[in-house]
């Protein structure tokens, strides 16, 4: 069976030219674009860019538990947008030069929610904003003891607040059916956990 494969590659768009004109937390940078067009010829286009750099985030499970590890922290991007801005999330960070996916996993659990976490899954790799933003996201799931894991985490210097929840597994699902839950990155993971967690469990010989 045949599978579907994009029509063009990357040598079929080039930028023609680049302008930053944001340089601040984050980068943006202004594109002239030209592009190939389905139908023939090509198009030139103009668009800014939103750089923001690599991300990782991990759903911290406790098989013998049956809980999840989420943090709530206030987030700009949902200011206007929700009834508030603290958003109930995985553990998440950027990833710093030379580092891979699992280190960032293993940092971020530690600054965010002061666990150390074990065996790591990938689950996917995607893209979340790809009409804007440049920004790739790894997202993974990774063993973690929950026993002695809460309170309040994250590093002063870079503005972070964040508070720790250990919730049952289920009454997190419920939030994600509910809409409670409505970022991209716990979602997704929530639900691969519902279809995978048998294997997961496998894996970790807790059935």
């Amino acid at each position: 069976m045949a599978h579907w494969q994009p029509r063009f590659t990357a040598a079929d768009a080039a930028i023609i030219q680049q302008q930053r004109t944001c340089d601040g937390f984050f980068k943006i940078n202004r594109l002239t674009i030209r592009h190939s067009l389905f139908e023939g010829g090509a198009i030139e286009i103009v668009r800014e860019q939103f750089q923001r750099g690599d991300a990782v985030c991990v759903l911290l499970f406790d098989p013998d538990k049956e809980s999840v590890v989420l943090v709530e922290q206030f987030r700009v991007g949902a200011l206007g947008k929700a009834d508030s801005p603290w958003l109930l999330e995985l553990v998440a960070g950027i990833v710093e030069p030379g580092e891979t996916p699992d280190d960032v996993a293993m940092r971020e659990a530690q600054e965010e929610a002061g666990a150390a976490i074990y065996d790591i899954v990938p689950i996917t790799r995607y893209l979340p904003s790809a009409g804007g933003s440049d920004e790739y996201v790894d997202l993974l799931c990774a063993r973690v003891d929950s026993a002695d894991v809460g309170g309040v985490h994250g590093l002063a210097d870079e503005g972070e607040d964040i508070l720790v929840h250990v919730l049952p597994f289920a009454e997190v699902c419920e939030l994600v059916a509910n809409g409670t839950i409505d970022n991209a990155a716990t979602i997704i993971a929530v639900q691969w956990l519902q279809l995978n967690r048998q294997r997961l469990l496998q894996r970790w010989g807790c059935v």
